[in-house]
């Protein structure tokens, strides 16, 4: 073990629980952060229905279709 001298110092005893409270502690802090800071979370939680998809998609969404047809168009022309 490479750190076998740590438990000359730190009881096993008592470190593993402390590390083990000190992570729940810490998702307990992430999922508390995340339903105080967010809407949506909470209202998923409610069951409240979902936002309408038209505002979340930008409105020139055919844009990258358009740009993606123009790159293959030159690439079949360079490739004659």
């Amino acid at each position: 073990m490479i750190n076998g001298r740590m438990w000359l110092v730190v009881n096993p005893t008592v470190f593993i629980p402390v590390c083990f409270v000190a992570i729940v502690v810490a998702a307990l802090s992430v999922h508390t952060a995340l339903l105080l800071t967010t809407d949506h979370f909470a209202a998923f939680l409610k069951g409240r229905p979902r936002a309408a998809v038209s505002s979340i998609v930008p409105n020139d969404a055919a844009a990258p279709t358009a740009a993606l047809a123009s790159v293959q168009f030159t690439a079949a022309k360079s490739a004659q």
